[in-house]
């Protein structure tokens, strides 16, 4: 399972994890607070489904929004920024995008954006998903945990 692979790496590491979520609305806190020994590195999240959540609870630049929308690489790094500020953590991840059925923001279904931050760069992946709503959420967050555990060293 990768959370728990994601938990052990940061444990060894003493690391703190934070959580930014939109469209996966909890389900990546979920995902890594199921794991035993998760309360020793996962500090918390905030889910930001509203714009305005991103902007006050995250600090999203509303210029940002307004010019590339919630479903943007830059949105997705303001979000995983905000996060490893607010919760003052070693590493923070975000999710944004659209599950459907139908189109957000200009954007099909599938379409997500995935951010890393550290306190030495913020990185964003883009996926191209298919399937249901649920089938959607349940493989961003896949995605957003095998990423980053990709990045922390064994």
């Amino acid at each position: 399972m990768i959370a728990q692979s994601v938990v052990k790496k940061l444990t060894k590491k003493k690391a703190t994890l934070s959580v930014a979520e939109s469209i996966t609305g909890g389900g990546l806190a979920s995902a890594i607070t199921e794991i035993s020994g998760s309360s020793k590195v996962f500090v918390g999240g905030v889910i930001a489904y509203e714009d305005s959540i991103k902007i006050s609870e995250l600090k999203v630049d509303a210029k940002t929004l307004k010019k590339f929308t919630a479903v943007s690489e830059e949105v997705a790094k303001e979000m995983a920024a905000g996060a490893l500020a607010k919760f003052k953590t070693d590493y923070a991840i975000a999710t944004t995008g659209v599950a459907g059925p139908g189109k957000a923001y200009g954007q099909k279904a599938g379409t997500v954006w995935v951010a890393i931050a550290s306190k030495k760069e913020v990185f964003a992946v883009a996926l191209s998903l298919s399937g249901s709503r649920d089938l959607i959420r349940h493989a961003t967050i896949e995605s957003a945990l095998a990423s980053f555990e990709r990045i922390l060293k064994p």
